[in-house]
């Protein structure tokens, strides 16, 4: 069922390395035509690092891995894309509908595939108010129970982080920092909770990988953290003050469910001026590299 890309294809085929990237970025993260512009410029960055960018979407009710200029130019510029969490992967395949893929989709198909490195900006969690609202990612269950190594910048500053990180401990999913001893906040540095465990090179990342399949325990994901550099990072100072008021506003105008995370982000970029999207691009640029490099190591070997 799964479409693979000749390239992709080909890249497994002489275990060469290769990036599995989300496309909901591309149709629900960014403005036209930025958003395609943003696509080949992650796809290039792979490339750069010596691997073969593996962009993932559902187009004509068939999971593609890995798009062509004409597939891409779709999921950035068709209107009635979906956005496919990978409990919508099947209903979107019968219907023969379009869509483009989230963390938890991306990292399923990616790994039906045989692809075991896929970069992402920042990984869903649990919600603040969880105890009230029972509201959590699916990205946490589906990397509890999925074999694949997640580079991202740690999970987006509107959740909770620390009932995050203990979700991610109950699920036995394990979480590195990448050169740090914290764990990053997605347009900051440091969220202000450490990790447990700090690699320091993409050799160290592909051994623990190795180290998971020699173990041979149940499959879950790696979780590679890696911070946005600092210069780059959202001023920590407005981005609490810019949050806090996001959500006051969140409370005051009643909006709940899968309504929230959207609707704390717009705000974030619309009263910071766009800097919080251009923290959030910095951390993709830089999470799609190490990805590349992590990827080659493990390609070795």
């Amino acid at each position: 069922m799964l479409v693979v890309s000749e390239e992709v294809r080909e890249a497994l085929a002489a275990r060469r390395p290769v990036v599995a990237l989300e496309s909901t970025i591309i149709a629900h993260g960014l403005p036209r035509p930025r958003n395609l512009q943003v696509a080949l410029e992650l796809e290039e960055a792979v490339r750069d690092e010596g691997a073969v960018p593996a962009t993932i979407a559902v187009l004509d009710g068939r999971p593609h891995i890995g798009l062509d200029g004409e597939q891409l130019e779709r999921v950035a510029n068709e209107d009635g894309i979906r956005k496919l969490g990978h409990r919508d992967l099947a209903p979107a395949v019968a219907a023969g509908a379009s869509g483009a893929t989230t963390v938890s989709a991306t990292a399923r198909l990616a790994a039906g595939a045989g692809l075991r490195v896929f970069a992402t900006g920042g990984l869903g969690g649990v919600h603040r108010e969880w105890t009230a609202t029972q509201d959590e990612s699916a990205d946490l269950g589906l990397l509890a129970r999925t074999g694949i190594t997640v580079v991202c910048a740690g999970v987006k500053s509107i959740l909770d982080v620390p009932a995050t990180l203990q979700r991610l401990e109950t699920l036995g999913v394990t979480v590195a920092g990448y050169g740090t001893a914290r764990f990053p906040g997605f347009y900051l540095s440091d969220s202000g909770h450490p990790v447990d465990w700090t690699l320091s090179s993409p050799e160290q990342v592909a051994r623990v990988m190795r180290a998971q399949d020699a173990l041979a325990g149940p499959e879950s994901a790696l979780i590679v953290v890696n911070p946005v550099p600092e210069d780059e990072q959202l001023d920590p100072v407005l981005h609490a003050r810019v949050l806090d008021e996001a959500l006051r506003a969140c409370a005051a105008e009643g909006v709940t469910g899968q309504a929230v995370t959207p609707f704390l982000l717009d705000h974030l970029v619309r009263h910071t001026d766009g800097a919080s999207l251009e923290a959030n691009l910095a951390a993709v640029r830089g999470n799609v590299r190490l990805a590349g490099r992590i990827s080659a190591a493990w390609a070795r070997g």
